[in-house]
């Protein structure tokens, strides 16, 4: 029997026992029928006690346990945040890095196209004074040839 069923027998045994009269409320019950009530808590005590001790256990291995994985959850939880950082910080530095290789192929490409100009006017001031040149040569030879002509026919 458990020992709440065992308690409430007891408390019936009083509620049942005959009141002495003039005493104040006190009943006359039969020590033998106590005893016995009180023998059988003794005996299921420890069951019940044991049954509660292993609850208690239970409950601290279950708590213990979620301890533990609430550390798993929120120590997994801290390395993705810093796995997520570095990836954060990793674009970032592509991201810098790229604009400076940009801006590098910018500044280079500006570079070239000025000296591409620089270089074609170069050549073309070449051209130019040797065209020149040779146009003065042109001129010269044709103003020969018409002073030539222009000898014979006198």
């Amino acid at each position: 029997m458990k020992v709440d069923d065992l308690i409430l027998q007891l408390q019936d045994l009083v509620n049942d026992a005959k009141s002495m009269p003039f005493s104040g409320g006190k009943v006359l019950v039969n020590s033998e029928d106590v005893y016995d009530i009180i023998d059988q808590i003794q005996d299921a005590m420890p069951a019940e006690v044991r049954q509660a001790k292993n609850i208690v256990a239970d409950r601290k291995q279950i708590i213990t346990e979620a301890n533990r994985e609430s550390e798993n959850i929120i120590r997994a939880a801290e390395e993705r945040k810093k796995v997520m950082l570095n990836q954060s910080e990793i674009v970032r530095e592509a991201q810098a890095k790229a604009k400076e290789i940009i801006d590098d192929a910018k500044q280079k490409s500006a570079e070239i196209r000025k000296a591409a100009n620089v270089y074609v006017d170069s050549i073309m001031k070449r051209a130019e004074e040797s065209l020149s040149t040779q146009l003065g040569e042109i001129k010269k030879t044709r103003s020969n040839i018409s002073n030539s002509q222009k000898g014979k026919q006198n």
